[in-house]
C-alpha cells in the first residue's frame, strides 16, 4: 500500500476504469506537449503503452495525444499540485492532483481532510523519496526479479504480493532506461511512472480493524476526487 494506494473493495472501484481512463487521457495531454511521436517523446511512450494495457479505446487515446499536442486548437492547461496531510490516526499521505481549477481543488481537498489533518507543503513529503515506480510482471517462468533488477538498473524492488505485480524503483532520472531494459530480462512492463515511496510506512498491525477501515474509506473518498492522478499512503504492505 506504500507505494500507491488503490481502492481494494468491489463496490468503491465500481466505476474505476472510467476514472482511470480520464486521469491517463489527462497524463496524455500533459506528455503529448513535448510532442505527437511515442518513439521520440519517451514520456507520452510510457503513457501510451500504459493507456493501451488497459484497453483505452484507440479515438480517446488519439484525441488526447493530438489536445495535448495542439493539433486541435484547443488550449490545454492542468496545473500539477500536490497535497501533503494525514488520514486519520496520523497516516501520512501525499495526493497528486492535475488540475485545469486551482480555486475549485483546493476547497474540496479541505473538505475531503477533515476527517484527517491537510498539512502545508514539506510536512509530510520529507518522509517519502521521489521515485521512478515500474509495475511489471514476469513474461516467464524463468524470469527472476532480484536478477532483473540488477541487470536493469534499478535501485530496489518490491516482490509480487498476491493479485499485484513487482514494483522496480528507480532514480527519477533513470525511470525510461530501466522500463526499457526489463523486457530483456524476462518482464513485461505494466505501468511506468514517477512517485513517492515512504520511508517510514505505519505498520497496519499498529491500528485495530476499525481504524483501518476508516483509513480505507478516507482514502477512497480521496481517491474519487475527479482531480485526484495518485495517492500516496505511509502504510507498510
Amino acid at each position: 500500500m506504500g507505494a500507491q494506494w488503490k481502492a481494494k473493495h468491489k463496490d468503491l472501484a465500481a466505476n474505476a476504469k472510467g476514472r482511470l481512463f480520464g486521469k491517463l487521457a489527462k497524463e496524455i495531454m500533459i506528455a503529448a506537449r513535448n510532442g505527437a511521436d511515442p518513439a521520440s517523446n519517451s514520456r507520452l511512450r510510457l503513457v501510451v503503452e500504459q493507456a493501451r494495457k488497459v484497453s483505452m479505446p484507440k479515438d480517446t487515446l488519439d484525441r488526447a495525444i493530438k489536445k495535448g499536442a495542439g493539433l486541435t486548437g484547443e488550449a490545454v492547461h492542468f496545473d500539477h499540485v500536490i497535497y501533503e496531510g494525514f488520514a486519520p490516526h496520523r497516516v501520512p499521505v501525499m495526493v497528486e492532483c492535475l488540475t485545469d481549477n486551482v480555486n475549485r481543488t483546493a476547497p474540496e481537498m479541505r473538505v475531503l481532510f477533515r476527517k484527517g489533518q491537510l498539512g502545508t507543503s514539506g510536512s509530510v513529503s520529507w518522509d517519502f523519496d521521489h521515485v521512478g515506480m515500474i509495475e511489471a510482471e514476469p513474461a516467464n517462468a524463468a524470469a527472476d526479479a532480484e536478477v532483473a533488477a540488477i541487470e536493469a538498473g534499478a535501485q530496489d524492488f518490491e516482490p509480487a504480493g498476491e493479485g499485484s505485480a513487482t514494483v522496480f524503483l528507480t532514480d527519477p532520472t533513470d525511470l525510461d532506461l530501466v522500463s526499457r531494459a526489463l523486457p530483456a530480462q524476462g518482464f513485461t512492463v505494466l505501468s511506468a511512472k514517477l512517485g513517492y515511496k515512504p520511508k517510514n510506512p505505519v505498520d497496519p498491525a499498529s491500528l485495530s480493524a476499525e481504524d483501518l477501515e476508516e483509513v480505507e474509506t478516507f482514502l477512497a473518498a480521496i481517491d474519487a476526487n475527479d482531480d485526484v492522478q495518485n495517492v500516496y499512503v505511509g502504510l507498510a504492505g
